[in-house]
């Protein structure tokens, strides 16, 4: 069938705010979100595809429109198909999946965590194209079966070509289309190194992007003929979606690769664990010996477990006629239950383990092997996270 098809792009990354939308089911108990735009999406590609109908049904009327619709929503019932084999698979390695969205562009999937081997991602890439090709397998031999080319037969025509589309464009090698994750996946495997892998799928995905629009330039002039204004245009905005799509991808792969040098010792600050019942005064004893002013001071409960740390500012306003008597609590700032990480995280699993746990406090406590060693602060974290997603 003629005319632009929807893509099914996938976002296999962790998820940020919810896509705005309407709530209309739930797939692996994640929302399905059909989002306002699809229904312009809707609206053009029925308008779209209504000479084609007419073409290929010359005897239809003003019934054009609703078999075109009725295309249309055949169309985006594949492409939702694609984005639930995503899911299916997603969760069944360990990923969290937090939304599939019905977009303009087709769809999506969301998911929080990243894949932690390149078998994940090679199966949670692969499966969509292949529910689509399985589709149109489907879609094509139930149409053979037809007797007449009647308007079921029509659409079973339309729904083979188009899921045979999708299928393959999004095979295509280059991110952020799924063959993208699966190129990225190869060189992972083949490399050790996933920001390779991301950083080559981006450069092939830009290549694709430029290809595309090429294509449509290019490949009417091969028989003689002009490129379709329409035809270019759309390739363009097409192109412009995947060049976007890879440089992005680029960037996140550059990002994780300077994420990865960052650790919880390198960020921490050093830390003494003292009773809870101590008094400021012993409290500034035990920081001078360990070290001085850059030390924290870990309230630790009578099992070990750190309930607080010593505000500075506080304790330092504190008399020191009054430092004996007056208790560390009264200068101390409550540390939320759980807020640990151990010493020995960095990178990813440090972001990971923080976003976990950091949510509610401001410092976490540092431990190794259930010894309190340092005080990691959530605002220096960031700092850092920014400073090497600029590159400095």
């Amino acid at each position: 069938m003629d005319g632009p098809e929807p893509r099914a792009p996938r976002t296999p990354a962790p998820a940020g705010p919810r896509t705005k939308g309407w709530v209309i089911g739930r797939v692996v108990g994640a929302p399905v979100i059909l989002t306002p735009s699809w229904f312009l999406a809707a609206a053009i590609l029925t308008v779209l595809f209504a000479p084609t109908v007419q073409r290929l049904a010359p005897h239809l009327d003003a019934e054009i429109y609703l078999v075109s619709f009725a295309f249309v929503l055949l169309l985006f019932a594949s492409v939702f198909l694609h984005e639930v084999a995503h899911a299916v698979v997603a969760r069944a390695r360990g990923q969290h999946v937090t939304e599939l969205a019905v977009t303009l562009w087709g769809g999506h999937t969301a998911y929080s965590g990243t894949a932690s081997r390149p078998l994940d991602g090679f199966l949670i890439s692969v499966v969509g194209p292949l529910t689509n090709l399985a589709l149109a397998v489907v879609f094509w031999l139930t149409f053979q079966a037809q007797p007449t080319f009647t308007v079921p037969a029509l659409l079973l025509y339309a729904a083979a070509f188009s899921n045979a589309f999708v299928g393959f464009f999004n095979l295509l090698p280059g991110l952020p289309l799924d063959g993208g994750q699966i190129l990225e996946a190869a060189v992972w495997a083949a490399t050790g190194s996933r920001t390779k892998g991301t950083v080559a799928a981006g450069w092939v995905g830009r290549a694709v992007a430029v290809g595309v629009v090429a294509w449509a330039l290019l490949w009417p002039l091969s028989y003689g003929a002009r490129p379709d204004l329409w035809t270019v245009a759309w390739a363009a905005l097409i192109g412009a979606f995947l060049w976007s799509g890879a440089g992005q991808a680029i960037a996140v792969g550059r990002t994780r690769e300077a994420v990865s040098g960052l650790t919880v010792r390198g960020l921490a600050r050093p830390a003494v664990a003292v009773p809870s019942t101590a008094t400021v005064g012993a409290v500034g004893r035990s920081v001078a010996l360990a070290g001085g002013p850059h030390v924290v001071a870990v309230l630790v409960d009578g099992a070990g477990g750190p309930v607080g740390y010593a505000d500075p500012s506080a304790a330092a306003a504190v008399p020191p006629d009054a430092a004996e008597t007056t208790p560390v609590g009264a200068v101390a700032v409550p540390v939320p239950a759980g807020a640990t990480i151990d010493a020995a995280l960095q990178g990813q699993d440090m972001l990971a383990a923080l976003s976990r746990v950091g949510r509610e406090a401001a410092v976490v406590v540092v431990t190794d092997g259930g010894r309190v060693v340092g005080a990691l602060e959530v605002a220096r974290v960031v700092a850092a996270l920014r400073d090497a997603q600029r590159g400095r």
